[in-house]
C-alpha cells in the first residue's frame, strides 16, 4: 500500500467518524484494511496526521485537521465561523442555557466535584442543568465521593473538550485571565460612560 493510500484511508476515516479519532483506533483500522501487510507505529502515524494537517492548512479548504482531547477530528476553520454560527443560530435547542453553562464550568474547574458542592457554589438547585449536561454526554459520573452519604462525584468527558474545541482541560483559560478580561470590559464599559 502506497503512502498515499495510507493518507487516503486516514482522511476518510477521521472525516466519517463521528468523534475525535485516536491514534490507536487509526493504526488498528489501515492495519485491519491491509490484512496485516502493512504495520504503523505511533510515530509514523502521527506523521501521517501533520501530512494531513499541512494538506487542510491551506486556505482553498474551510476546515483543518485538529486533536481534540485525544483524538483528531475535522473543525471549521475559525474564519469562517460566521457561516457556522448562522447555521447552528437554527439550532438554538442543542445550546447550552445559561444555568447549564454555569454549571459546567464549576464542573470543569473544580473536578471530581458533587452535585451538593455545585449547588453550594451556585447558590440554587442544579437538578435540570445535570440533566441536560448528562444527556449531551459532557459530564459524567466519576465515582463516589468519600464524604457522609457517599455521593456521586462527576467530571467532563471528552465529548466536552470537543463542544469546546480544545486539547485539554489544560488549554481552559485560568481564573486570573477571567478577571483580567472583567478588568478590561469594566474600564471600557467606564470610557464609554465618560465620553
Amino acid at each position: 500500500m502506497k503512502d498515499s493510500d495510507i493518507l487516503g484511508k486516514i482522511e476518510a476515516m477521521v472525516f466519517i467518524s463521528d468523534e475525535p479519532l485516536q491514534v490507536d483506533e487509526i493504526i488498528a483500522l489501515v492495519e485491519e484494511l491491509s490484512e496485516g501487510t502493512i504495520s504503523l507505529n505511533e510515530k509514523e502515524t502521527l506523521n501521517f496526521i501533520q501530512k494531513l494537517k499541512d494538506k487542510f492548512n491551506d486556505e482553498s479548504y474551510s476546515f483543518e485537521l485538529v486533536q481534540s482531547g485525544e483524538g483528531f477530528c475535522f473543525m471549521t476553520k475559525q474564519n469562517y465561523s460566521d457561516v457556522v454560527n448562522a447555521l447552528l443560530k437554527n439550532r438554538s435547542k442543542k445550546r447550552l442555557s445559561r444555568s447549564a453553562l454555569e454549571t459546567l464550568s464549576i464542573i470543569a474547574y473544580r473536578q471530581p466535584i458533587t452535585k451538593g458542592e455545585i449547588e453550594k457554589i451556585r447558590g440554587v438547585g442544579c437538578d435540570y442543568a445535570m440533566k441536560k449536561l448528562l444527556g449531551k454526554e459532557l459530564i459524567k459520573m466519576k465515582g463516589k465521593s468519600e464524604a457522609i452519604g457517599r455521593p456521586m462525584l462527576y467530571g467532563t468527558t471528552d465529548k466536552f473538550l470537543e463542544y469546546f474545541g480544545i486539547a485539554s482541560l489544560k488549554d481552559l483559560p485560568s481564573p486570573k485571565e477571567f478577571k483580567e478580561e472583567d478588568l478590561e470590559d469594566a474600564s471600557t464599559d467606564t470610557k464609554e460612560v465618560v465620553n
